[in-house]
């Protein structure tokens, strides 16, 4: 271990955070790689919301819509996408710090659900949007 890294540990920091420049990259894409294999493996939810996206993105360029049109209709289906993966986060944190029942862990799951039923209703008011503008 190296000095930078013995003092992170010491502070109660990550050794891993010490990676710079190319291999920081490389280990941060393999890490992402591992986070979409895990939510797509483990999250029913998460393989619905990817399969919606890919509909909806497919069906925006299979319909006669404005290229405005389809960059939002796409930009909706992915951030709903990214609200999953938060979501699917917070989830897995709450249940591996405990699995009894507590008012603050229910919170965090609700909140975190409700996020993405924000993100769906966003991407069907697009798709309305869209629809009556083209």
């Amino acid at each position: 271990m190296s000095k930078q890294e013995n003092v992170a540990t010491a502070a109660g920091e990550s050794p891993f955070k010490g990676k710079t420049g190319i291999r920081r990259l490389i280990n941060a894409t393999g890490y992402s790689i591992d986070g979409f294999r895990a939510a797509w493996h483990h999250e029913s939810a998460f393989r619905q919301v990817c399969l919606l996206a890919g509909a909806g993105i497919g069906l925006s360029f299979w319909l006669t819509l404005p290229p405005w049109g389809r960059a939002l209709i796409a930009f909706a289906h992915l951030i709903s996408v990214i609200v999953e993966l938060l979501n699917s986060a917070v989830e897995a944190a709450v249940d591996h710090t405990s699995l009894d029942h507590h008012l603050l862990a229910k919170r965090a799951k609700d909140l975190g659900s409700a996020a993405q039923l924000a993100s769906l209703v966003n991407a069907a008011i697009i798709w309305a949007i869209v629809l009556l503008n083209r």
